[in-house]
């Protein structure tokens, strides 16, 4: 079934409501009924008053459609491409209908399916017209009860949303359960979750003395790894009581763990479905990046009760409004619970590394986008990481208690209705009396901003003059761009480090300055000497900023800048210029590079600098991604980016090796015995593995180091905790094949049963920059720990191969293009979601040299071709070579 396009400027209001829905659902694997009643409702709001009942369903068998308890004849409804349309007179009506659907055959995992023998469901965005027929959009929001019939033997667990209202027997073996929740929704929050499943059990206590029952439900050989997902949780809604006012609000809240998921959790109300990567753990399975993502995730989707379900969106074009709000939330959380520098230089480092390059691509498209085929396409960093900085722009803006104002209003105007962004942001501004009709220029216009700024001293008057300039490049769907309001958060640094005082328009050491024209001069008055200037702090709005410093003032900044995204920042500047004068020798056919004594004595210093913790420190002696470097350069050439990168790399490995040496040792002696996953151990671990990392790492094709090669191969072999010996295990992988493949084979001894485990063991492989890596990967789509048809392991090795191994994807024969072609058509079969993302690294292709731009391109137009091929992949690919 060819979409056409769907337009926000479309928009109309239902012609009918949907204010109670009554579901029974018999499970069966192959063979599943869904009895539907559906209480319909004329909407007073309609602009269509005599309009049709129209409801979505897809792939679904009807067998009996009846109005008002009456069974409608074929010919009294109309049924094609996925529409079943069913005129009626009466302003209100009840439609039943009773259809049959296969779970088992469901490898879209959309809709109703089953996983590991269990059942489960994914309707955002458009699952649920695969269950049976509704109108299946956001704005139409029903109380739902449910009842689940099932085995009780094969399913002993039956869930759905809300509160358990009945349960019990029924002959033949079966037995159901009833569930009720009392708060509308749309049908995208929908959840039914049945199976053979154990679960964790705990309580939390309300502000208001409510007590709530948590579980969170896996497969038996998971019941031990919970225990870390379960505490998140409850952190979670205790922060969001303290720092937000909200207030859960069902019996019960129920989590479930499954290994076969498209995303990586989904809010659906009061039952959230996850990924069993964001759930299960322990410390011998997963890393402290696992334990992290697992904390932040949880509250993400628990975050979204208020920010997405209390209140949502009234169509697919504000998806923002819940995903960035609530990824704005789940930020703030994570940076309250942990180092809130260190969350800061990450989200910022996803925003310049993979959000700055879909704003330059050909699918580039606004916060709220204008259009859309598949919804599934605008699932992306634009609209939730560059949409999260939106809000805190406004948050910036409007400080921490404006803001809170705003969002308190928000709730009280909104609490149960479908809105948009607009409304979210008239909130704000109407509770803080602020205008935000510019910031919303930032909603409907695509691209990066660049900021270009000029500054000049003048001593004698103790002024300093600065002239900023803005601009935003073209993007496919608009060429103009308005100027933004762009907050611009500074500071200014002595030449001994010291923070220096100003004023500006009367005020005294203002936070930031509101950029609001294309062009802009500020004056900055009682300037006492000529400053070095440290912009953008904490990244306060996410554009590009130019402006020229020495290495000696960034050196200055590394060193003492008291904003911690901009000490980390003035650091990637200063690696960043070395990087590109490699590049710059290397494509002359140089390759004698040199590390520049700056970046050698601020790396240096920083790694000794025992003011700063642990995490910071590792964090900021990473150096600029390869995915950053190359939005430096035109045309991109990967080999240069990886060979010069991997050099500097090794260069200071080198040269500072006996200071990475001490602090490795001083660490390790220091590290908390047994295992703790906090904050402060973490960061140690983090920095102990850093300096590991580069005491292994060899410039390319170079042997390793023997001595270091041992020392990694200890770590390994002696660590207690998948932390320490997973980054062991990384780093003699990627400097030496052999004694490499040997560690390889012991781990996969140890947890080839563990299928998280597997992936991280998978991606390892697949991100090995060494020759002979795409050989590999081939071989290991022929492993028995690899299947096809879930999503995490097509991640693991595809993704891991295609996306972050750039040196081994983009080599010259075009093999690695030819790979991924074959495995986007081969997955798009079955499963166009994952088929659509994996495809992700062609749409770049015009960013690289004449060859590359060909082979890519080749394999687009190849794929275009198809016959059946998605609607999700079709829409990428076109947009992929449009040429206008």
């Amino acid at each position: 079934m060819n979409k056409k396009t769907i337009y926000l400027k479309d928009y109309l209001p239902p012609a009918w409501l949907i204010p109670e829905t009554e579901l029974r659902v018999t499970l069966a694997p192959e063979d599943t009924q869904v009895e539907a009643i559906l209480h319909c409702k004329r909407n007073p709001h309609s602009k269509e008053p005599n309009a049709a009942i129209v409801l979505n369903g897809e792939r679904l068998q009807l067998e009996r459609l009846a109005l008002n308890g009456r069974d409608l004849a074929a010919r009294e409804y109309g049924y094609a491409e996925g529409l079943l349309s069913i005129p009626v007179q009466a302003d209100e009506c009840t439609i039943a209908s009773t259809v049959r659907i296969n779970p088992a055959a469901n490898l879209e995992l959309d809709g109703l399916y089953r996983s590991a023998g269990n059942y489960c469901t994914q309707c955002e965005a458009e699952g649920f017209r695969k269950i049976t027929f509704f109108p299946d959009r956001p704005d139409v929001m029903s109380v739902f009860t449910t009842t689940v019939i099932g085995e009780k033997t094969a399913c002993p667990v039956l869930l759905a949303n809300g509160n358990l209202r009945e349960q019990g027997e029924l002959a033949g073996g079966l037995h159901f359960a009833t569930w009720h929740d009392p708060f509308p929704k749309p049908c995208y929050l929908f959840a039914l979750v049945a199976g053979n499943l154990v679960a964790l059990e705990d309580s939390f206590t309300t502000k208001s003395g409510r007590r709530v029952a948590l579980a969170i439900y896996v497969e038996p050989r998971n019941a031990g790894k919970c225990g870390h997902a379960m505490a998140a949780l409850k952190t979670a809604m205790r922060w969001d009581e303290e720092r937000f006012g909200r207030e859960y609000d069902l019996d019960n809240f129920k989590i479930l763990a499954v290994d076969d998921f498209n995303m990586g959790a989904m809010e659906n109300k009061g039952l959230n479905v996850f990924n069993s990567k964001y759930v299960l753990a322990l410390p011998e399975t997963a890393t402290d990046t696992d334990f992290d993502s697992i904390g932040g995730v949880i509250a993400h989707e628990y975050f979204h009760n208020w920010t997405g379900n209390r209140v949502t969106c009234r169509d697919w074009f504000q998806l923002s409004l819940k995903e960035g709000l609530t990824v704005f939330r789940d930020q703030e959380f994570s940076s309250d619970i942990a180092s809130r520098p260190v969350k800061r230089i990450r989200d910022v480092n996803l925003i310049r590394s993979i959000q700055f390059r879909e704003d330059a691509g050909p699918m580039a498209h606004p916060v709220r986008p204008a259009s859309f085929v598949e919804i599934n396409n605008f699932y992306t960093a634009t609209v939730y990481d560059k949409g999260a900085e939106l809000i805190r722009m406004m948050h910036t803006l409007l400080g921490e208690a404006g803001f809170r104002r705003g969002m308190d209003l928000y709730f009280e105007r909104h609490d149960g209705q479908a809105v948009t962004c607009d409304d979210f942001v008239a909130a704000l501004a109407d509770a803080n009396h602020h205008d935000f009709t510019q910031f919303k220029r930032w909603y409907s216009q695509a691209g990066t901003p660049e900021l270009f700024v000029t500054s000049r001293y003048d001593a004698a008057g103790g002024r300093l003059l600065l002239r900023l300039r803005q601009s935003c490049p073209a993007t496919p769907d608009m060429a103009e761009k308005k100027p933004f309001v762009i907050p611009l958060a500074l500071g200014l640094l002595a030449r001994d480090g010291r923070e220096l005082s100003f004023s500006h328009a009367g005020r005294k050491n203002p936070a930031f300055l509101t950029i609001t024209q294309k062009e802009q001069d500020f004056v900055l008055d009682e300037v006492a000497e000529e400053p070095v200037l440290s912009l953008l702090r904490n990244f306060s709005a996410p554009v590009k900023l130019h402006f020229d410093q020495s290495d000696e003032e960034l050196s200055l900044r590394l060193g003492y800048d008291r904003d911690p995204w901009g000490r980390w920042d003035a650091g990637q500047h200063l690696a960043l210029k070395a990087l590109m004068q490699g590049i710059e020798q290397f494509r002359q056919g140089h390759q004698n590079i040199t590390l520049p004594d700056t970046l050698k004595h601020g790396m240096a210093a920083l790694l000794d600098d025992e003011r700063a913790d642990a995490a910071f420190r590792a964090v900021s002696l990473v150096l600029p991604t390869e995915n950053w470097i190359g939005q430096q350069m035109a045309p991109l050439d990967p080999e240069a980016v990886f060979w010069v990168r991997q050099r500097l790399r090794a260069l200071l490995g080198q040269e500072l090796r006996p200071a990475f040496l001490r602090h490795y040792e001083a660490l390790g002696k220091a590290a908390h015995r047994p295992y703790v996953y906090t904050t402060a151990e973490a960061g140690r671990r983090a920095l102990r593995n850093m300096c590991l990392d580069y005491l292994l790492c060899c410039a390319p094709e170079a042997p390793a180091d023997a001595d270091m090669l041992a020392l990694g191969e200890r770590q390994y072999r002696e660590a207690d905790n998948m932390t320490d010996g997973l980054a062991a295990l990384s780093a003699v992988v990627n400097a030496d094949r052999e004694r490499g493949d040997a560690l390889l084979q012991d781990f996969l001894a140890k947890w080839q049963t563990d299928p998280l485990v597997m992936d991280k063991w998978l991606s390892l492989q697949a991100a090995c920059p060494l020759p002979g890596t795409l050989a590999r990967v081939r071989a290991l789509l022929r492993h028995p720990v690899f299947d096809l048809k879930n999503p995490n392991k097509v991640r693991a090795l595809v993704a891991s191969f295609c996306a972050l191994n750039q040196r081994q994807f983009h080599a010259r024969d075009g093999a690695g293009y030819e790979f991924l072609k074959a495995m986007v058509a081969k997955i798009d079969r079955f499963n166009p979601q994952i088929a659509t993302r994996m495809a992700a690294p062609f749409t770049q292709w015009r960013r690289y040299d004449a060859d590359r731009q060909q082979g890519m391109r080749a394999q687009l137009e190849e794929l275009l071709q198809a016959e059946d091929i998605s609607d999700d992949l079709k829409e990428l690919l076109e947009k992929s070579l449009w040429e206008g």
